[in-house]
């Protein structure tokens, strides 16, 4: 098997009918149902795929009697197919938008703390000067928002970039860390209770971020360093707003960023419990495809995040 050179996807006759049969094959693991998907008959899809694999000197799918099944070749034009046809999805998103009278379209992923600062104050900043710049915000733990940047359907994160992801292929400008704190309801039997230990909460129902992400760690190695067996009750779930509304209605603890916290626990309702140690988890920042280049409103809105950063430090 050669090099593939510059212009590898010419000699290849690579088509966009390709990368949608890559990945209906992806989803559907059977060339029969995948042809039915991109409405073409199985002979059609069959010589379409052989055709490109000889033609590249390789085997992207491995066949077995229930279907195919991606084996590392086909993994890698999977994973740029989805970023290819989301690019192109985007591009005429903007192209719409623009002959609208807008000024593009922005999709933009964060995790919680920025979402409540800064995000906010750079979205406030841009529409004032350009009013018709439609943007998306997604809020999410690291280690969704990543693959989707690399799928292409973000323009850029304000995120991690989680363990085991390649660095290589972004671009990360550190922005800060964000500080946890422990949040109860008004009245709850801890809120007056000083000192206040873990062994004091760990005896309550939590409701904390799902076994994986970033915050959830930083509680459960914050229990294994003082050697207290975590709390045997938990709820796991992604979404605040479900953790606050327990939280409000029992004597559930949970933990989130200072900035959420001060933005959405209202003293009348909520209570922040004192704790001897400062939380944090590791720093987050703008992170960006590293050979892609921002749409006009992606850079707009990235300028915006740059200047209000600087000026807060």
């Amino acid at each position: 098997m050669g090099v593939l050179d510059d212009n590898w996807f010419l000699d290849a006759r690579l088509k966009l009918r390709h990368f949608q049969l890559f990945l209906a094959l992806d989803e559907q693991r059977n060339l029969h149902r995948a042809a039915e998907q991109l409405n073409m008959s199985q002979p059609a899809a069959s010589k379409l795929l052989g055709d490109l694999e000889a033609n590249l000197g390789i085997r992207l799918f491995d066949r077995h009697p229930r279907g195919l099944t991606p084996n590392w070749y086909g993994e890698v034009v999977i994973r740029h197919a989805h970023s290819v046809l989301s690019a192109l999805h985007h591009t005429g998103e903007e192209l719409n938008a623009l002959r609208e009278g807008n000024a593009g379209t922005v999709a933009v992923g964060t995790v919680m703390a920025p979402a409540v600062t800064i995000l906010t104050s750079a979205i406030e900043q841009v529409h004032r000067d350009q009013p018709g710049l439609k943007i998306s915000v997604d809020v999410d733990v690291s280690k969704v928002l990543v693959p989707r940047l690399l799928e292409g359907e973000l323009d850029f994160a304000i995120t991690r970039i989680p363990a085991g992801v390649d660095a290589e292929w972004f671009v990360f400008e550190e922005i800060g860390e964000e500080e946890l704190c422990f949040v109860c309801r008004k009245g709850h039997p801890l809120a007056d209770k000083t000192p206040l230990s873990l062994s004091d909460m760990s005896a309550y129902p939590w409701s904390l971020q799902p076994t994986g992400a970033l915050m959830r760690q930083r509680v459960d190695s914050l229990f294994l360093h003082h050697q207290v067996t975590p709390p045997r009750q938990i709820v796991d779930t992604a979404d605040l707003l479900l953790s606050l509304a327990l939280v409000d209605k029992s004597d559930t603890i949970t933990v989130t960023t200072r900035e959420a916290a001060d933005l959405l626990c209202s003293p009348q309702r909520f209570h922040l419990l004192p704790f001897s140690e400062t939380l944090s988890v590791q720093p987050y920042g703008l992170v960006s495809l590293r050979h892609q280049r921002l749409s006009p409103g992606a850079a707009t809105l990235m300028s915006a995040l740059r200047d209000i950063i600087a000026q807060g430090r």
